[in-house]
């Protein structure tokens, strides 16, 4: 009966997830030099971008990571997927930007996350793009809110910041570029369909201007491979060119097509939280996990 079940696709899968958690478990997540400032970034939209900020947040949040999460998209899904209020009425990024409030009066911790905070989006944010053009330094505004956060934390005698993830609109306006001038690295979020790198180029060449231009530090670090469904030969063939483009920036973590992942913000949690035990979780904890490793600071 054994040897029957090891043939079964649930029982390999379920044999595989058990060596994969053994694996995860005997890993210790190591603490970042210095803080790691992320853009998670893709003009194309529905590729797992929002998700994936909160989920790699949370897991490193979950291994004892201090964590920052900055939603500059003014839909404010990463807000409502770590249970943040967000409506009208509450101080979000909007206010930082605009009117220069810091952006400790801002921050809000993560009800069901120790280690994680977010600094949530409202609807003012939708037309911040136009109020931010007669700004002074306007496509700074975001970095200097970042470093005055982190000295006031260090004021009050809080600890470091080791990750900040700024989930920014599916567009490169100057949202988009306040966050590409804050970071350090780039985290792109791929879909495995055949769409995938449709629109690649373009960002990587706007990437391009950020650095010549506004922010020569800036690196795309980290590439994920999002939403593989094995069962298809299309998905590995995507997965495979992706990697032969970008062999240094994919991770081996893969994260799958998974109901639990979509269901969690329905709940304000994100996936580590909902359901831990999950292959989504899994995923987004061996992604976490290998980001941290690449240990890839911004004092190198």
């Amino acid at each position: 009966m054994e040897a029957m079940d090891e043939s079964t696709p649930l029982a390999r899968q379920l044999a595989s997830e058990t060596k994969r958690r053994k694996k995860l478990s005997n890993k210790a997540v190591p603490r970042p030099e210095a803080t790691r400032i992320f853009t998670i970034s893709n003009q194309k939209g529905g590729v797992g971008k929002t998700t994936t900020t909160v989920n790699i947040a949370a897991a490193l949040a979950k291994s004892g990571m201090e964590v920052l999460v900055i939603d500059i998209d003014p839909q404010g899904n990463a807000s409502t997927a770590l249970g943040i209020a967000h409506h009208a009425d509450v101080d979000s990024i909007y206010d930082v930007l605009i009117d220069d409030v810091p952006l400790a009066e801002v921050v809000q911790t993560c009800p069901d996350m120790d280690h994680l905070v977010c600094a949530p989006a409202t609807i003012h944010l939708a037309g911040a793009e136009i109020e931010l053009v007669s700004l002074v330094a306007r496509e700074q505004r975001l970095r200097r809110a970042i470093d005055q956060y982190s000295a006031t934390r260090e004021e009050q005698g809080l600890p470091r910041l080791d990750y900040i993830f700024i989930d920014c609109p599916p567009s490169l306006g100057l949202l988009t570029v306040n966050a590409f001038v804050a970071a350090r690295e780039v985290l792109i979020p791929i879909q495995c369909e055949y769409y995938a790198l449709e629109g690649l180029s373009q960002l990587l060449n706007n990437i391009q201007m950020i650095q010549k231009h506004l922010n020569a530090d800036l690196v795309v670090s980290t590439i994920l491979l999002t939403m593989y469904d094995g069962r298809t030969n299309l998905a590995a063939q995507v997965a495979q060119e992706v990697r032969e483009h970008f062999p240094n920036e994919v991770l081996n973590a893969v994260v799958p097509r998974s109901v639990r992942i979509s269901e969690a913000p329905s709940y304000q949690q994100t996936v580590i939280s909902y359901d831990p035990s999950s292959t989504g979780a899994l995923s987004y904890l061996e992604a976490a996990a290998e980001i941290a490793e690449r240990a890839k600071t911004t004092s190198e």
